[in-house]
């Protein structure tokens, strides 16, 4: 009798309401940024069937959902582009508010090193970006390393404002973007940087995306086991990115590639793999743009420039878009110090193409087309307004080859913005590539004084 009479002031307890918890993902807290106008997910975990109440300051409409049978809840709510502090109230059993909400434009950045590399790491005029870093209307959001066998539904991290404290042990790049974008449209900006130096494509892909493609499956096995991160399919995607989709975000900035060159002929699908994977997750064809990685020393190889290459192709992707950073790398240092110009050529390649402003220089030349005209080549460019040559750079970096495959440097010249190539040594040419090599560095610019990407091809 005793044991049932426990029994049932247990079950009494715990339906009490006391005891249930209306709680959040980390990523709703306290100094976040919402993206303005657009239909936003908030989502947590209740007691189920838990009737849960959200309000908010920047309108007079109360939303009510319930928790599910698996303690999940979630509401859209409309936003619009309301400047100023906001606060949401969302209550149930408990009330939970969070403070200091801004309305914005929210952008996901990740990929290894070269996004995560803060100021106090040590970049270019350093100290002068950390002092001047100190700015309301731009919010941080660093998701910490961290893996899993499976998705997971929370991670780990915080929102602060920008401040020289905060702003040095950030992303250097995506603050010099968020900088940027903030000031040219005067509205907010939340970033977060999900990201972890020397890890490659395949552990930020779901796995299933590997593991049923047999040649993914062959590429990720390729890849070497290291001390500083790691390489298997899905870990960190599981643990630093499942826990974000679904949050309302502008679009996603990319910096990575460096770590592949074990497996660089399979780079293309493996990246292609990764954008797709992700809208997939999101259920939204959002913007993705991404670096092409700067010219290194990865040996007697063409593992680099295959990657490179590999970049450019995946422009054929929709929504998507490339920067270039051949001219602002270090050969010899895998972490070029110049973050401010990779990080304004992002935002200036999202205010053209997201933001419609009228931006002159957000485009690179890349290669377009090539006919043959007997022994000559005819080179085509899109963006090659003002094409040129570097005068510092001037030998020609293109290459020609016949039927057998064997390349020649070839002689070049420019006509109205079309580049002509010829080979004494090549009669009737089949194959051209440009800056073909490891630690080649693009020596052909466009009037905005942007670079040419690698590329090689057949005629």
């Amino acid at each position: 009798m005793m044991k049932s009479k426990i029994v049932l002031l247990l079950a009494l307890i715990i339906s009490l309401p006391g005891f249930a918890n209306i709680s959040l993902p980390k990523i709703f807290s306290d100094n976040m940024v919402l993206q303005r106008n657009a239909n936003v997910k908030i989502w947590g975990w209740a007691k189920p069937g838990e009737e849960v109440r959200i309000s908010t300051t920047w309108d007079k409409e109360e939303y009510t959902t319930k928790a599910n049978n698996k303690a999940r809840w979630e509401i859209i709510l409309k936003t619009p582009g309301a400047k100023g502090v906001q606060e949401i109230t969302i209550t149930g059993y408990n009330q939970v508010k969070l403070k200091n909400v801004l309305l914005g434009e929210v952008w996901l950045v990740s990929g290894q090193s070269n996004m995560e590399w803060s100021a106090g790491a040590g970049i270019t005029n350093a100290e002068e970006a950390i002092a001047g870093a100190k700015n309301d209307n731009i919010r941080f959001f660093t998701v910490a390393h961290r893996t899993a066998e499976n998705m997971q539904q929370d991670l780990d991290g915080k929102w602060v404002e920008s401040t020289p404290e905060t702003m040095k042990n950030f992303s250097a790049i995506a603050y010099f973007f968020g900088k940027k974008i903030q000031e040219e449209l005067d509205v907010p900006v939340g970033l977060i940087n999900s990201s972890w130096g020397g890890t490659p494509a395949e552990a930020w892909i779901p796995s299933e995306a590997i593991t049923t493609n047999e040649r993914l499956t062959k590429a990720a096995a390729m890849l070497p086991e290291v001390e500083w991160g790691p390489k298997d399919p899905g870990l960190i995607y599981n643990s630093m990115i499942a826990p974000l989709a679904g949050l309302k975000i502008k679009g996603v900035l990319w910096y990575q590639g460096e770590s592949n060159t074990d497996n660089a002929d399979y780079y293309k699908e493996t990246f292609s793999t990764l954008i797709q994977s992700w809208r997939k997750q999101w259920d939204e064809e959002f913007p993705f743009y991404y670096a092409q990685i700067a010219p290194f020393n990865y040996g007697d190889n063409y593992a680099g420039v295959k990657i490179r290459n590999a970049q450019r192709q995946v422009l054929e992707l929709p929504n998507t878009g490339m920067i270039m950073t051949s001219d602002v790398g270090n050969i010899e240092n895998i972490h070029p110090k110049n973050k401010l110009d990779p990080g304004l050529r992002f935002a200036n390649l999202v205010l053209k193409e997201v933001y419609s402003k009228d931006i002159k220089n957000a485009y690179a030349p890349q290669f377009e087309k090539a006919e043959v005209d007997g022994r000559k080549v005819k080179i085509q460019f899109s963006h090659a307004e003002g094409l040129h040559i570097d005068e510092q750079n001037k030998d020609s970096q293109f290459e020609m080859a016949g039927a057998n495959g064997e390349f020649y440097p070839a002689k070049l010249s420019i006509k109205n913005n079309m580049l002509i190539l010829k080979s004494a040594k090549v009669k009737e040419p089949k194959l051209i590539r440009y800056s073909w090599g490891n630690t080649s560095t693009s020596n052909v610019f466009n009037a905005s004084g942007l670079p040419a990407s690698s590329f090689v091809t057949e005629l």
